[in-house]
């Protein structure tokens, strides 16, 4: 028997349109693309429900922190990834509202200082932008490396929100 999943999207000028997807208990996801979703969604009953708990407090969470009327969130999180995949968001999760680090101070705080290019891959795996704020990760010399792939202008809102810009 298939899982249920429950979705739904928030509309905000700061991040556009975004699919958020739960289960009875925990976000499982946010999705900047339909595609992802979709992708995502393979192998689970899907069940559009407005009013689902967790959907619930996770829009009113991001709006709230779109707003800049939020620094950190409670929302429930199903995290799956490698070992260390959890150790690098782990470390994201570390980096205090309105702060920056680089791809190689993550790399080097988990004990991985050659590891950049993964902690890159890691942040890209990353299922829960903004919650897990791999928009707080930079290159070295300060670009705005890419962030879901090409959206770097979320991530430059994000951070001037912030005041990290």
């Amino acid at each position: 028997m298939k899982k249920s999943i429950y979705v739904s999207i928030l509309c905000h000028p700061l991040a556009n349109q975004i699919w958020l997807a739960a289960d009875e208990e925990k976000l499982m996801g946010i999705f900047f693309e339909e595609v992802d979703l979709v992708r995502f969604l393979k192998g689970y009953n899907l069940i559009s429900k407005e009013d689902h708990h967790i959907l619930t407090m996770a829009k009113k969470e991001l709006t709230a922190y779109f707003n800049g009327e939020l620094m950190e969130f409670t929302t429930p999180l199903h995290i799956k990834g490698t070992p260390f995949q959890l150790s690098v968001w782990e470390a994201m999760m570390e980096i205090p509202y309105g702060e920056t680090r680089t791809y190689s101070e993550i790399a080097a705080q988990i004990n991985r200082p050659l590891a950049v290019r993964a902690v890159g891959q890691a942040s890209r795996a990353n299922k829960f932008p903004f919650i897990i704020p791999c928009h707080r990760i930079i290159g070295k010399s300060g670009s705005l490396t890419g962030y879901a792939g090409n959206k770097t202008s979320i991530k430059s809102r994000l951070l001037q929100l912030e005041g990290a810009l």
